[in-house]
């Protein structure tokens, strides 16, 4: 083990010598130093700019929906799932929480004597 030195004992030349070359040599500033430039990219709106016309944005699953049921007759639960490819629960659920309450629209669920339950949006007559 080390001996420890007091304050205010000096210590020898040959452990100041040690400690010196202990030491982590200094970083060198070669962040000082001229970077080149970077490249120049093209910004996003020039590349687009090229006349390419952007394509008509594909039906959601939502608008083909609401489209369905937009419609004099309705629709039934089997309809909205072949639109949709979604689940019997999935469609139940888009029925209560997306159409009648984010869109606050009025639906109108029938059951005629023959036949499964028709869903309507009431200002589709």
């Amino acid at each position: 083990m080390a001996k420890s030195h007091s304050v205010d004992e000096p210590r020898s030349a040959d452990a100041v010598e040690r400690t010196k070359r202990q030491r982590r040599p200094k970083a060198t500033h070669k962040s000082l130093k001229a970077k080149p430039p970077k490249r120049q990219t093209r910004s996003k709106s020039a590349v687009r700019s090229r006349g390419r016309v952007k394509p008509a944005a594909a039906k959601t699953k939502q608008q083909a929906c609401v489209d369905l049921l937009n419609r004099s007759e309705g629709a039934t639960v089997d309809e909205l799932q072949a639109a949709t490819g979604w689940q019997q629960h999935s469609v139940r659920g888009f029925l209560a929480g997306a159409v009648k309450k984010k869109l606050g629209l009025t639906l109108l669920s029938e059951k005629p004597d023959a036949g499964p339950r028709r869903y309507r949006i009431a200002s589709a007559v």
